[in-house]
């Protein structure tokens, strides 16, 4: 009897930041038996956390041989290919670049640095480098998102017409709400909720080449001031919704898109959206209803059409197609296209944003603040 082919080494995968997207995404990478006949294998191998009790959380993963507190004592370990840094917006650039001269791979967090050009100065220290780096956003994996995307990428919607996406949260509309790291722009940057919340709603918009020419910002500071948990106050200085109006060019005319992310948006939970009409049709998904993809086309009448969506997600899972995909979901659906890209088995599939999308972004944010100081539309380059 011949010996059953071996299974082949697994990525071993480090963590930095041990908070809330720290948890999730060992999460994910617990479950990746969930995938079918994915051709990488995953491992969770060690962890770099300031905080011991969330540090001690992840003693209980079985395959984790290291727990750090220094970052550089847990990148001198050989047990890691593969490093997921969640950390506060001002250590992107130092954790990020010691991530890659430390030899490892990276799949950074969202902005990609606290500006325009910390964003920069990684992305071109990767390429020098020759590292694969990608940036965390998940919503595109959903199977609603999935749909606008093919339409729009295979020129169904005819001639553009319009263009919205946003992410909404409404926490912050509590005055009472704590003080954090993102709200104050020492940490989180000028740029304030577009760093928060931005590459989320700029990524299918990038991958499209929906790309601006001009921008006019509506930026928002509401709440001075919150507690800063010992009994006083702290000051608040972050934009806490941001409206961005722009231009994209298209063939022999322009297309507005509208660009939101709100920490203040009433009765907004977790709401990620994406809009595109066209003059032949036109897709409309909102995770309000998770499961709905609104769809429009022109025939003699215009029709708008609702389909329920199963789980069909860009990676076969052992989940049946009936049910419905979650933010746990989604999530290991974005590690399985890092994952995929980086063994060069991505296919045509959707991909994580890449280093010169999260640049591009960080673009946009810093014709925003321009714009907002200046109340003008500012063209960019």
């Amino acid at each position: 009897m011949s010996a059953a082919p071996s299974s082949p080494a697994p990525v071993r995968i480090g963590i930095i930041g041990g908070g809330l997207m720290g948890r999730e995404a060992a999460s994910a990478l617990a479950r990746w038996f969930a995938l079918l006949d994915f051709p990488v294998r995953a491992e969770l191998t060690a962890v770099c956390e300031l905080d011991r009790a969330r540090l001690e959380w992840f003693r209980q993963v079985p395959t984790v041989r290291l727990l750090s507190s220094n970052h550089r004592e847990f990148l001198a370990s050989p047990e890691i290919d593969v490093v997921y840094a969640a950390v506060p917006h001002h250590l992107h650039e130092e954790i990020y670049l010691d991530v890659l001269r430390a030899g490892k791979d990276l799949f950074a967090e969202k902005p990609f640095g606290i500006d325009l050009a910390a964003a920069r100065r990684v992305r071109d220290e990767a390429a020098r480098l020759g590292r694969f780096v990608r940036i965390s956003s998940e919503f595109p994996f959903l199977p609603g998102v999935q749909r606008v995307f093919q339409l729009a990428r295979a020129g169904a919607l005819g001639r553009l017409l319009e263009l919205r996406a946003g992410f909404l949260h409404s926490s912050d509309l509590d005055p009472t709400k704590p003080i954090n790291w993102k709200r104050q722009n020492q940490y989180c940057g000028e740029i304030g909720v577009m760093g928060d919340l931005g590459l989320h709603v700029a990524h299918v918009p990038l991958r499209l080449g929906w790309r601006p020419a001009s921008i006019y910002a509506q930026l928002q500071k509401v709440i001075a001031r919150r507690p800063d948990g010992k009994g006083g106050t702290a000051a608040c200085d972050t934009w806490d919704n941001a409206i961005l109006h722009a231009n994209v060019p298209a063939a022999d005319y322009t297309v507005p898109m509208t660009l939101e992310m709100k920490r203040m948006a009433p009765t907004e939970t977790n709401t990620w959206y994406i809009e595109a009409m066209g003059t032949d049709r036109g897709a409309r998904y909102s995770t309000k209803e998770p499961k709905t993809l609104w769809t429009y086309r022109r025939d003699k009448e215009q029709v708008w059409e609702k389909t329920d969506l199963g789980f069909t997600m860009p990676f076969p899972t052992i989940t049946g197609g009936i049910f419905e995909p979650g933010f746990p979901d989604i999530l290991q659906q974005m590690w399985a296209a890092y994952l995929a890209e980086r063994a060069g088995q991505l296919g045509d599939r959707f991909g994580c944003a890449t280093p010169d999308e999260a640049v591009a972004s960080h673009e946009w944010w810093q014709a925003a603040l321009q714009s907002q100081k200046e109340q003008s539309v500012v063209v960019l380059g």
